[in-house]
């Protein structure tokens, strides 16, 4: 079977409010308990905000490091789940849960490449 990064991607700024945010994380485990049970969990995590990063990057062989996201934008990463599918058809299945249990946020699933770096 392959694996499958599913990426969870959040607008920037202050969370919802708890009477937003907490039926939505209830909703969130249950789909993750599915997933647990079906034999595709992997792996899953959240991430802290954009600006608790460190970048690290090669300039004139020396590695400069600056704090804070890289790239400017409206949505970051805010979390990750990876699973184990079939093939994409499969993945995208669990992909519109994600969807469907985070609306409005935006869910991007891709196959992971194991073996070589490209």
């Amino acid at each position: 079977m392959r694996q499958y990064l599913l990426s969870i991607y959040q607008p920037d700024g202050d969370p919802p409010p708890p009477e937003f945010l907490e039926p939505v994380m209830r909703n969130l485990e249950a789909l993750n308990a599915e997933i647990r049970e079906a034999g595709a969990w992997v792996f899953a995590g959240g991430l802290f905000p954009p600006s608790t990063a460190t970048v690290l990057k090669l300039k004139d062989e020396e590695v400069l490091m600056t704090d804070g996201p890289f790239v400017e934008g409206k949505e970051h990463l805010g979390g990750f789940t990876i699973i184990q599918a079939p093939d994409l058809d499969a993945a995208l299945d669990w992909g519109r849960k994600y969807a469907r249990v985070l609306a409005p946020l935006s869910i991007e699933v891709r196959p992971m490449e194991h073996g070589s770096c490209r």
